[in-house]
């Protein structure tokens, strides 16, 4: 005995002999494209979510990224031995005199040959700033072949 179907009806055609798209309609595609964007924008809104929430419990507006890049920057800006040593001399020029901050950088190129390549531009902002502390004329007197008489240099360059 053979059961009798409507073969036509189990292939996804209508009463109407019309072929469908075997479930490819509208909401099927608005379904897929949603399920496709839906978690983009959830990560996405989730993220900017956090991002605006104050962890640290002050009021402050700034998000959390800006407070920990500003926290980055503020650790990227330590200083180099050239910049400390650089500060230390110019305080000595101001406090003592030039020929005891140029002796000092002598010794610290001698005691740090690292420091050698800086050792002119170093001895030039001395001699810049021996001429504002003490005129041309009293910073010239201090010269010396110190880091290729880069100091001199530094003294004229003030001249100009």
């Amino acid at each position: 005995m053979k059961h009798s179907t409507n073969h036509s009806t189990r292939h996804g055609r209508g009463s109407a002999d019309r072929p469908t798209r075997h479930g490819r309609g509208p909401a099927r595609r608005i379904g897929r494209t949603l399920a496709f964007v839906l978690p983009v924008v959830l990560v996405l809104s989730g993220t900017l979510a956090v991002t605006r929430v104050s962890w640290s419990g002050n009021d402050s507006s700034t998000s959390a990224l800006a407070a920990s890049s500003e926290e980055v920057s503020r650790r990227a800006t330590s200083r180099t031995p050239q910049d400390v040593l650089r500060d230390r001399l110019l305080v000595e020029l101001k406090e003592k005199s030039p020929g005891v901050a140029l002796t000092h950088l002598q010794e610290a190129v001698n005691d740090r040959p690292s420091l050698g390549r800086h050792c002119a531009s170093i001895a030039r902002a001395l001699g810049r700033a021996a001429v504002r502390a003490y005129g041309p004329v009293r910073a010239q007197s201090f010269a010396r072949p110190v880091c290729d008489t880069s100091f001199a240099t530094g003294v004229a360059a003030q001249l100009t």
